[in-house]
């Protein structure tokens, strides 16, 4: 009996903790992450819109985001600002960069700062042994010694 009572607590707070565990690491509900890009995309549509950025501009940068919450977002903040009359207002930032153009940027940073280093030259077999690099070293020495002789 006690045995029944101890499995079924342990059942039910280990259920219980598959929530916590999830969002611990970072396993979201396709239906809960669906529904943030939903309203994210509206919200940035809204922003696009007041701020008088095109629609093919936000599309682009924000590619990451359905079009169509863009859009939507984008064409009732329009309907919304034609009804107050309502004048655009300015970014005072630049746009954020897209996922996809900043991991383009870091790749050619990344190219550009190996082209930019001189190579080295390679060190030769003594020297990788030894680990001296100096031309002097004793068994370049003794090999010219030898050489005389």
């Amino acid at each position: 009996m006690i045995k029944r009572i101890f499995l079924v607590a342990l059942t039910s707070l280990t259920l219980v903790g598959c929530d916590q565990v999830s969002q611990k690491l970072g396993l979201e509900d396709a239906a809960k992450k669906e529904a943030n890009q939903q309203a994210e995309g509206k919200a940035v549509g809204s922003a696009c819109r007041q701020s008088g950025r095109a629609i093919e501009d936000c599309y682009s940068i924000y590619s990451w985001l359905p079009k169509a919450s863009i859009y939507e977002g984008w064409k009732e903040m329009d309907a919304y600002m034609r009804e107050n009359q309502l004048e655009t207002v300015a970014p005072q930032l630049p746009p954020p960069e897209s996922p996809s153009a900043a991991k383009k940027r870091r790749r050619a940073e990344a190219a550009a700062t190996v082209e930019a280093e001189p190579e080295k030259p390679a060190p030769k077999e003594e020297e990788k042994s030894t680990g001296k690099t100096d031309e002097k070293s004793p068994a370049k020495t003794e090999e010219k010694s030898s050489a005389k002789h």
